[in-house]
């Protein structure tokens, strides 16, 4: 998918100048428009900042024609993957605007990250992982969790997340409401 294209699309839709966008979501202007040239490629944090000042989900922007009907059963080849730059988020489900819990299936490989910039918004989420390690950064505390290990936090406080081990680092996350 070129993001930077599906971005400029977005905004070019809603009427909305990069500095407009730039206001509303505190990412540089200048970054804005390197991203919509593919000149820069935006963290999973940044691209979410960039599309609240729309507003539009993560999920909705990656989605290429889901048609918003009513599905019970997923193959893993259904899940959408919204991720990016070594993080991978496959969420079960599209669209789910009227939802009231968001599942994801993540995967960070080593070194990857949520971004520099910790990410807030409505709601609770939790995770539970199943491989290697991931450190959490939930307001100022930060622990090192491993298999088996979990977390559940108020997303309203600042959070980052990123994986400081030498393996791939996989694990299940819910969400409520649905925030990407």
């Amino acid at each position: 998918m070129d993001i930077g294209k599906r971005l400029k699309i977005l905004r070019l839709e809603r009427q909305i100048s990069q500095r407009e966008l730039a206001r509303r979501t505190g990412v540089a202007n200048a970054s804005i428009s390197q991203i919509e040239s593919n000149k820069l490629s935006p963290t999973i944090g940044a691209l979410k900042r960039i599309l609240d000042g729309f507003p539009i989900r993560l999920v909705d922007f990656f989605d290429e024609g889901w048609g918003g009907e009513t599905q019970i059963f997923f193959s893993a080849e259904q899940l959408v993957d919204i991720g990016d730059r070594g993080v991978s988020f496959r969420q079960i489900g599209a669209g789910l605007d009227n939802s009231a819990i968001q599942l994801l299936h993540e995967k960070y490989q080593p070194g990857a990250s949520t971004g520099k910039i910790a990410l807030r918004h409505e709601g609770e989420e939790c995770g539970l992982i199943l491989k290697g390690c991931l450190q959490v950064e939930v307001g100022a505390l930060k622990r090192i969790l491993k298999a088996g290990d979990a977390y559940y936090f108020n997303s309203q406080k600042p959070h980052r997340f990123k994986n400081v081990g030498t393996e791939e680092c996989e694990l299940v996350t819910a969400c409520t409401p649905p925030s990407f």
